[in-house]
């Protein structure tokens, strides 16, 4: 019975391919806006980069109703996240303090939901960008694993910094529902044949890719 109860249905009509994507990226996501961060219509979220996670919280925004503001330090890539949904784009090489800048973009009330991929070397701006009371999902470690957190303004802002992993099988399933209703379908960036293994772990270390980066038998 645990092995049986161990998986779900994928979507109907996805590919194994599109469906690979859902247990980890799509499902940390899920569980970060809408399990976690009761994520409703006009709300705000903010996803960094473009990453397989936040392009799937870009999407899962969307789909509930909510304002997205989505970062990058590629042109190419914020044109992109446009196409998909974000209603503002910050480029973080150009614009340092990008927190301030989210601030801005709000009327200085701070988005209500952060995504948090990079970890210690964004997690400053990213309390600066969420609101009084807001919630940060904090997901990546990119920048490292450990670093300075502004304790006082995490404190005086009342934040909920969350870390997480995943996601339950009802939490799965509940996500899979929503993808049927919606017709989302995951970002994938390039397919690699198994043989190809060390070329798509080269892809993923270069950050260029966009979504997903998928490895085929």
């Amino acid at each position: 019975m645990r092995a049986a109860t161990a998986f779900t249905h994928a979507p109907r009509g996805w590919s194994h391919a599109e469906a690979a994507t859902i247990t980890t990226a799509g499902l940390t996501a899920w569980r970060a806006l809408v399990v976690d961060g009761g994520l409703k219509a006009g709300d705000s979220v903010l996803v960094l980069g473009s990453g397989g996670v936040s392009i799937a919280a870009l999407q899962i925004a969307r789909m509930m109703g909510a304002a997205v503001i989505a970062t990058s330090s590629s042109e190419e890539k914020l044109e992109r996240l446009r196409q998909l949904g974000a209603e503002h784009t910050i480029n973080y090489r150009q614009t340092a303090d990008w927190g301030k800048r989210v601030l801005e973009l709000t009327a200085g009330r701070g988005v209500d939901q952060v995504v948090e991929v990079g970890g210690p070397g964004t997690l400053a701006q990213s309390i600066t960008a969420v609101r009084v009371g807001g919630h940060i999902a904090l997901i990546g470690v990119l920048t490292g694993r450990q670093g300075d957190v502004p304790t006082s303004l995490l404190m005086a802002k009342q934040v909920r910094l969350q870390g997480l992993i995943v996601g339950s099988r009802r939490h799965q399933q509940d996500y899979i529902r929503a993808l049927e209703q919606s017709g989302i379908r995951p970002i994938i960036d390039q397919r690699f044949p198994l043989d190809r293994l060390a070329d798509a772990f080269r892809l993923q270390e270069s950050g260029s890719h966009f979504g997903k980066i998928v490895v085929e038998w």
